[in-house]
């Protein structure tokens, strides 16, 4: 069996896998795991991953978790272009620092403007109040201010003049508030140029595909009882 990739493109990291995937034409069977529906809750999705999660990759009889080891894997095994995780000691290290800040900064941010903004009231039937919905907004403002002054600054990339995994990681997570209807990129002329790069190094039709999902989630229908009951007690952790 070869590489095997569990996703849902309506998560971020998961983007970021596929995209990495496709984009550097590493073969692989994508092997569909549905949010929405829960899926990633089942019994048989745990046997795959005990930490009922997306993403997973599967390679033979090696299962890896979390989505920065995946790319990290990735990039290790195959012979890639070295911008993505550059062999440099300083700019690899570069690229390590934010994925080590990005997971309860940017993403902590843009998960809960996806969810208090358009989810919450959209698909599972539950107001936000304006006070709630206020504060998440201002803390994305915050942490995109952050984004700009500490590692995008003057540069065409976040961590030089290439695009790398810390890129592909910070975008996936901006398009999740931009699904939810937030004005991301106005105002900020700076991160807008950044991203039409990120477009363009990554191919405008990959990147569409990719975010197809994302950017279509205000027309869900609004969830079923029994799996609003499920996903509640997942949602409320991953968004805290």
């Amino acid at each position: 069996m070869g590489l095997e990739l569990y996703l849902d493109l309506l998560s971020q990291p998961c983007r970021a896998v596929y995209i990495f995937a496709k984009k550097n034409d590493i073969a692989f069977e994508l092997r569909m795991v549905d949010l929405i529906k829960g899926q990633h809750l089942s019994d048989a999705f745990a046997q795959v991953n005990p930490l009922k999660k997306v993403p997973a990759l599967k390679d033979g009889d090696f299962t890896l978790t979390e989505s920065v080891a995946i790319l990290l894997y990735l990039t290790r095994k195959y012979k890639l272009p070295d911008h993505w995780y550059p062999q440099d000691l300083q700019a690899r290290a570069r690229v390590d620092e934010y994925l080590a800040w990005q997971h309860t900064t940017l993403r902590r941010s843009c998960l809960r403007a996806l969810w208090h903004k358009m989810m919450f009231p959209v698909f599972l039937g539950e107001p936000v109040s304006p006070q709630t919905l206020a504060a998440t907004l201002a803390e994305l403002d915050v942490t995109l201010q952050l984004l700009e002054d500490k590692f995008l600054q003057n540069k065409a990339f976040l961590t030089g003049p290439h695009i790398s995994l810390a890129d592909l990681v910070a975008i996936t997570e901006l398009m999740h508030p931009v699904g939810a209807g937030c004005q991301v990129f106005e105002g900020r002329p700076k991160l807008a140029t950044w991203r039409q790069r990120v477009e363009a190094a990554v191919g405008e039709d990959l990147f569409r595909e990719a975010h197809e999902v994302i950017l279509k989630a205000k027309d869900l229908p609004p969830a079923d009882p029994t799996i609003k009951q499920k996903l509640m007690p997942w949602v409320l952790a991953m968004i805290r």
